[in-house]
Order: C-alpha cells, then structure tokens, then sequence
C-alpha cells in the first residue's frame, strides 16, 4: 500500500480567481479591517492621511495600520519579516489588497506614528466599553521590565565608570612596568614590545572612552548613561532584565483587559500609581473606582492623590523601616486615638505629639512619651534607645482609612494577582515579547501601545468572537 500521495506541481488547477473566497467570513483580518477603517485616523494624529497633490504616491497611514495590527497580533513585529508576509502569506495579501511595502516603509510608519498608536488603543477601550466587556468597578495596578536595545556592558553608573577606570588604570600600569623591564633586556623579540605597545594604547583610547562618558554623564544630570539607547535604564538586578524600560498597566478585573498602559524608564514603580490608575479611569469613562496595587506603589502623595482624584485605593503597607529591621514593635502596633491625638503603645501607655518634622515636603509629628519609656518593661521590645519616637504624617489619616478597607477586603489582594498575571504571561510568554525592537522612549510606547492594542484584541475574540466585534462597529 502507498503513502498519501500529492499531486505533481505542474498541474494546472481551477483556483478561485478572487482572493476574498480564501478569507473566511470569521477571520480576524475582516475585523481589522473594519475596525481600522471605523478610525479617523486625521484626528488620532496619524501623518499623511491626506495625500499631497505633488510627488510620487505614498501608502495610505490606513493599510500600515492594518499590517501593523495583524503583526502584533501573530507575533510578527519586525519591519522585515512583515514585508515578507505581505508577499507569502494569504491573510496579509487580502488585508493589504496586494499591497507589497518594503521594510523601511513600515519601520517608518511606526517611528513616524509612535503617538498615534496610543489613540487607537484607547479607541479600542471605548469600543470593548459598548460591548460591556469592563466591568469598570476594580483594576489592577502593576508593572513589568521589559529589555531595551541596550546591553548591560553599555550602560555605566558613576560608580562602574569609576571602577572600570580604576581597573583601566591598574592594567595600564602593569604593562607600563613590563614594558620597562623589557626595554631593559636586549634580548627581548620585537614582536614583545609591539604587543605591549598596542595593548597600551589600546587600554589609553578605552581610558578617553571613559572619561567621556564620565563628563557625559555629569553634564546630564542623571545617575546613569546608556550609549545605544539613552533612554534606557539599568533596572534592579532582580528583575533579571538588565537594561530596559519600566512598564505600567492597569487591568480591570472582571475580563483582565487592560484600561490603560504606559511606559517609563524609572527603576522604581514609586510615584507612578497616581497617573496610571487616573488615566485608567478617564478611559473607562467613570467618576470613582477602586484600584488596587502591591507594596511598591505605597506612597503617601500618590495615595492622596488619587483619592482626589476619585480613586479609591488599596495597597498594603510595606514592612520597611529601622524597627522592622530591629526586631521591635513596628509602628502599625501603636494605635492612634484620633479624639484624644494621641498614640496608645502595645504597653498601654500614652504617647503626645512634641516633635514636628518633614518628610519628603510632608508635614509630621513625632509621639513621645520619655517618662513611660524609662520605666517600661517592655522596651527591650521597643527600641535601643532612651525612649520610642513614633512619627505619624500630618494627613496620615488617609493612610489608615485604606488599611481599614484592606482589612475589611482582604480578597482583592487576590484579586489583582490574578489580573495583572494574565496580560503580563500573554505579553511575554504567548506574543514573545520579552524585549523591544525600537531606541529612544517615544518609539518604545508606540510600540507597546501597539502590544497591548493586540492583547486587548486577542482577549475580545476570545470573549465574543469576530462576529460580536464586527457587530459592534456597525452598531
């Protein structure tokens, strides 16, 4: 018996003539389709929407979009690899009408529009919001590191600029020593001493290198320099990236779409609770909603902040601090009577405000209580010195009414976990993306705009299909 035979390549076939007879009526290329051409892209800020009435012919922003849409959303991002799909890949040709741009084209449209894609992006938000796809009461905050088109060995801090000169330095020393021994000895090859001259002259350019990055950095202002991409940042050495850009969403809970993203090269997610989950809200179209967010976002003026702005939050206090570190009574042990202002302490004394302080432009309190200390059994427990200071923020208020709703809710801890995981695991595990392909970090949000516009679409198809998606535009 034979195997499962093909047939001879020669054979002349009655092929449908019209490409649109390969495109099912589902496929997704139909929704962008739609989808991009419901847009005004004049108004989103796309460039050339209106061709000139001069020169030669460009590509319309529309069908760029397109191509970008359907790369993000089958894992191709390269300008180059999406040129080739425009010439192999059947979906591409139908969406792109036969349309064939080369790679430059398309690595423009995107430099040329990285603003732009943060509009489309949120058009899409507004049109999952008409198919009840938010359920725009609790999102989630958190963020990620993903690695910029920077090397570590690029990147240099004051201190490794001092260490590599300082190792540059010792180097050049040594070879200094052996080329005076050298010239001592008659006897020694030439090629020797060429060796050693090379090597020196070498480590004096690399030398020059350094002290220029060194002059770079101290005119910049900033605590470190990265020569490929000068945007990029070191990131902390547990986040295993390297160097690279500090990524921001927020992600409703009920469907785990993201509401909103951003992009920032800041090493620490201190500071940027307030703007994400804000915007978030703006997108979601709502006054008030609760957000919640890990320990890194705990920050006093964020909190306060958001509550102004009509976000309600939750985010666990961190154990941080020279009492945690000691081992003595940490300062959420110290109740705070709010009629009597005063501190009641774990050994039932009495402490009264007597110091006032600033912390980061925050106006505080220091509670003492020094004639109870003395004679406290308790303060081997409680501090190593004379007596305990316990320092309250003047608005410190709002910090208790949100561990009182966290206590009250412990489940949304939980809850965000869940939420935040999903988008990231798709982003890096299912679309690949575990680095950036653009420099400098305007192109970089374009770029993730367009990952987590594809992200949000492969969510949506994955709730209510193509056909719910088409449905929606036309309604």
């Amino acid at each position: 018996m034979k195997h499962i035979q093909g047939t001879s390549r020669s054979q002349t076939l009655l092929l449908s003539a019209c490409v649109d007879d390969y495109v099912g009526p589902d496929n997704v290329v139909r929704f962008i389709e739609a989808f991009v051409n419901s847009l005004d892209l004049a108004a989103a800020g796309f460039e050339r929407t209106l061709p000139k009435a001069t020169g030669r012919p460009g590509y319309d922003p529309c069908d760029l979009l397109k191509l970008y849409i359907y790369g993000y959303l089958n894992r191709v991002r390269s300008s180059r690899r999406l040129e080739s799909e425009t010439h192999r890949n059947l979906e591409v040709i139908w969406l792109m009408r036969q349309l064939r741009p080369d790679f430059k084209t398309i690595a423009d449209f995107r430099r040329e529009n990285k603003k732009a894609f943060r509009q489309v992006f949120r058009e899409f938000v507004v049109l999952c919001r008409s198919l009840d796809l938010f359920g725009r009461e609790l999102i989630a905050v958190d963020g990620t590191r993903l690695k910029a088109v920077n090397s570590g060995q690029r990147n240099f801090t004051k201190g490794k600029l001092a260490k590599a000169m300082a190792e540059s330095d010792e180097r050049l020393n040594r070879y200094l020593k052996q080329l005076d021994e050298v010239d001592k000895d008659d006897t020694t090859p030439s090629e020797r001493v060429d060796n050693l001259e090379e090597k020196i002259a070498a480590i004096k350019e690399r030398r020059a290198r350094l002290e220029d990055h060194r002059a770079e950095l101290e005119a910049s202002g900033e605590d470190q320099i990265s020569l490929t991409d000068p945007d990029a940042r070191a990131m902390h050495s547990s986040s295993r990236i390297g160097v690279g850009y500090n990524i921001q969403i927020a992600v409703d809970t009920k469907h785990k779409l993201i509401a909103e993203q951003q992009v920032h090269n800041k090493v620490s997610d201190l500071g940027l609770l307030t703007e994400t989950a804000n915007a978030a809200r703006e997108n979601l179209g709502v006054d008030h909603i609760d957000v919640v967010a890990d320990r890194g976002y705990y920050k006093i003026e964020d909190i306060e902040d958001c509550e102004a702005a009509g976000v309600t939050l939750y985010v666990p206090k961190p154990l941080r601090g020279s009492a945690v570190k000691n081992g003595f009574f940490t300062k959420e042990q110290f109740h705070y009577d709010a009629d009597a202002d005063v501190l009641i302490c774990p050994g039932g004394q009495k402490l009264e405000p007597k110091y006032k302080s600033k912390i980061r432009d925050n106006d505080a309190i220091g509670f003492v209580n020094t004639k109870a200390c003395k004679a406290c059994s308790l303060r081997p427990r409680c501090t190593n010195a004379a007596f305990r200071k316990v320092t309250r923020y003047a608005n410190e208020a709002i910090l208790d009414r949100m561990a009182a709703r966290l206590a009250a809710k412990p489940e949304v801890m939980d809850q965000r976990r869940e939420s935040v995981e999903h988008p990231f695991g798709s982003i890096k595990q299912w679309m690949g993306q575990r680095n950036f392909l653009t420099r400098r970090i305007e192109n970089v949000r374009g770029e993730f705009s367009l990952t987590a516009l594809a992200y949000n679409i492969r969510r949506a198809l994955t709730l209510v299909g193509v056909v719910g998606l088409m449905r929606a535009i036309r309604a």
